[in-house]
């Protein structure tokens, strides 16, 4: 799966992000926890900035996970396929 060690690593961290950074936007390569950031946009640019087309994961610190709909996809405006 990807992005599989980052999301583990987000995981393990999770109750120390909360307590330090929640409401943030963190920035994982692998293991590593590289920085938190005030919005998505500037973490997602360090994150290309520092790995450019390798995977990295950008994610809000929140205590209960948002669910994100693509209301494009649900409506048929586009198609993905796995």
């Amino acid at each position: 799966m990807p992005l599989e060690i980052e999301l583990g690593a987000f995981g393990r961290m999770k109750e120390q992000l909360l307590a330090s950074h929640e409401g943030k936007f963190v920035l994982f390569h692998g293991e590593d926890f590289l920085g938190a950031f005030d919005s998505v946009e500037n973490a997602y640019a360090e994150g290309v900035k520092q790995f450019g087309q390798d995977p990295f994961l950008v994610k809000k610190v929140t205590s209960q996970e948002e669910v994100y709909r693509n209301q494009a996809l649900s409506l048929g405006l586009i198609h993905a396929s796995i």
